[in-house]
């Protein structure tokens, strides 16, 4: 009998495919507060698991959290949250209070959400137009969103945006690169195996050598390849 697949083992929830959430310093997220706050930046720190570095802040009620930190902040910055709040680099504002073309990171769709768009390494969103009580916004992707007013962003761009141009040089960084984020690499193509690993493994090179398609009401570690396929093979030139 062959070995089980990699998607088999990963079913299990082996350690080796569990999310390390315990690595992370905490959760990236606005705290749920009312009103206008002061916060002073305390640290910046290294996320497991992410590109982009965090800023923790301490605010003047005395609760901490953990925030995008843009370009340009440092440790001591002061740090305003609110409605009405100056669009100083840094701050948390309501989008609704930001003029068209402001940049802006870790957008809130809604209010109290934590905030979900342009939180990657070097992102950022654009206010693009208001409508109401919605605010027109332009992610990474060039897409345009729509979000309430009331919803909160950081005033300026995630820092860390060139950790994408630094090669990775050895394979030891992207084993690591993946551990903490519970990807299991590398992956090795079926074709390259052996028969008695993956259905598609054995022969003298790398080729299936045998029909891909398969049932969809195939076996686990026999389903893989082409699931109940429509059609098979080139299409005719019309």
């Amino acid at each position: 009998m062959g070995k089980s697949l990699l998607q088999q083992r990963a079913g299990r929830g082996n350690i080796n495919f569990r999310n390390p959430g315990w690595l992370r310093v905490g959760k990236v997220r606005y705290p749920k507060i009312e009103g206008n706050h002061v916060g002073k930046v305390i640290d910046i720190l290294h996320n497991p698991g992410m590109l982009a570095p965090v800023a923790k802040v301490k605010l003047d009620t005395g609760d901490v959290f953990y925030m995008q930190a843009v370009q340009g902040m440092t440790v001591g910055q002061k740090i305003e949250i609110g409605s009405n709040v100056n669009p100083a680099t840094g701050n948390i504002v309501e989008v609704g209070n930001l003029p068209e073309g402001a940049i802006i990171c870790n957008v809130e769709e809604h209010y109290g959400d934590g905030g979900r768009y342009a939180r990657a390494a070097g992102s950022y969103a654009t206010v693009i137009g208001k409508s109401g009580d919605r605010v027109l916004i332009r992610l990474p992707s060039g897409k345009i969103k729509e979000v309430l007013s009331n919803a909160r962003a950081t005033v300026g761009m995630v820092a860390g945006g060139g950790v994408y141009d630094k090669p990775m040089l050895k394979a030891g960084n992207v084993y690591w690169k993946y551990k903490v984020k519970a990807t299991k690499w590398p992956i090795v193509k079926g074709v390259a195996m052996n028969a008695v690993d993956h259905p598609h493994g054995g022969g003298l090179h790398t080729s299936v050598s045998r029909p891909s398609t398969v049932s969809r009401n195939a076996p686990p570690g026999r389903k893989v390849g082409h699931i109940a396929a429509r059609r098979t093979g080139r299409k005719e030139r019309k």
